[in-house]
């Protein structure tokens, strides 16, 4: 092999280092939309026991829900437009899903460190955004330094909105939500949770 063949790759050889960040706890994100293109079957173990994997899955399955019926209704008038809200949902989750800074938990001995990764947290971040009727948590951002115990960091959540959702009542349920998650869940000292929105979906899914 010449010393022009760097792309080239052994078949099973592991992931070299600029493959790293597109790694989702060792799968490729193009594996595990293949994985979803198969329906999760047959099953593979590694993917269903890894935790950011599955939070990835949900996250793929949500965006593509909305895309079914985007393109259905809405791609023959704004196919451009709606394509490009697609693809824009789709890269804000791959920019999310690599496991990021490693955010600590307390625990009574201190010998032993436990923690989460900052892709948990913005997957948790998703979720909530789910749960709150119009509503999709299009990006979410960790300001401050999550790595260090009782530093107060602020969260930014961008969200988009179907037509005719009250926005500052929507915008609202969203930012107590995730307070209540970030609380239940994590030991972040939150200073502050601001809510984005940058887009207005209709009723069919696309965006206006």
């Amino acid at each position: 092999m010449s010393d022009h063949d760097d792309d080239a790759r052994v078949p099973g050889a592991p992931p070299q280092p600029a493959d790293q960040d597109e790694l989702v706890d060792g799968r490729t994100l193009d594996e595990l939309e293949d994985y979803l293109d198969r329906g999760r079957t047959p099953r593979d173990p590694g993917i269903e026991a890894s935790a950011e994997c599955r939070l990835t899955l949900r996250a793929l399955e949500r965006v593509r829900g909305l895309s079914l019926s985007a393109l259905e209704d809405e791609a023959s008038r704004l196919p451009s437009r709606d394509d490009t809200w697609i693809a824009g949902l789709i890269e804000s989750i791959k920019a999310e899903v690599v496991g990021g800074r490693d955010i600590p938990l307390r625990h009574p001995d201190p010998g032993v460190r436990l923690g989460v990764t900052e892709a948990a947290v913005r997957g948790l971040l998703r979720q909530v955004g789910d749960a709150v009727d119009g509503v999709v948590v299009r990006s979410s951002e960790l300001d401050g330094d999550v790595t260090e115990a009782d530093v107060p960091i602020e969260v930014t959540l961008t969200m988009t909105a179907r037509y005719g959702v009250p926005l500052r009542e929507a915008a609202g349920a969203l930012r107590a939500a995730a307070v209540s998650a970030l609380a239940l869940h994590t030991e972040l000292r939150i200073a502050a949770v601001h809510v984005v929105v940058d887009d207005v979906w209709l009723d069919g899914g696309g965006a206006s």
